[in-house]
């Protein structure tokens, strides 16, 4: 839940990407998603970026215990042989929301991304912490957003125990 200074609940954007945590080239698609957040009525910092693998489920263990009501990642989702954000999400889910991730792919090859279907990303919940995979680029976190900001203050309501 959010600090005593704010009404707002918190979420957190972990960025997955050996490169751009190597320093080898900018994160363009966690600022996407930081800044949705924020538009969708969230208190949320700057992306947390980590390399595909095991740190990727440390961040996510990490933010569920820390409280945050929404985690969105980006990248590690696709089928590079490195990307392995599915599984190391997987591991820290209690219950998976399908539905959440399809609708994302779905809303990317509606609008003219046909290789969204290749997304491997998941949804669901880890105590009262929503997680969501969305694509890597800058226009899938974009599209993930569009998808995303009308439910996600639903969703933590619901984790948080309000009503349907």
């Amino acid at each position: 839940m959010a600090g005593p200074t704010s009404q707002r609940p918190t979420a957190l954007v972990v960025t997955v990407s050996t490169r751009a945590s190597a320093g080898v080239y900018e994160d363009r698609s966690g600022p996407v998603l930081v800044a949705g957040l924020s538009d969708a009525g969230f208190t949320v910092g700057d992306p947390v970026v980590v390399p595909d693998g095991e740190e990727v489920g440390a961040a996510l263990r990490a933010a569920v215990a820390a409280g945050h009501a929404v985690v969105l990642t980006t990248g590690g989702t696709g089928l590079s042989p490195d990307d392995r954000t599915p599984e190391q999400t997987r591991a820290v889910l209690e219950r998976e929301v399908p539905q959440l991730s399809a609708a994302v792919a779905a809303y990317g090859v509606e609008h003219g991304v046909p290789t969204a279907v290749l997304s491997r990303g998941v949804a669901g919940t880890a105590g009262r912490t929503l997680i969501v995979n969305v694509p890597g680029s800058s226009g899938g976190a974009r599209d993930a957003m569009t998808v995303l900001a009308p439910v996600l203050q639903h969703a933590v309501a619901q984790l948080r125990g309000g009503d349907h």
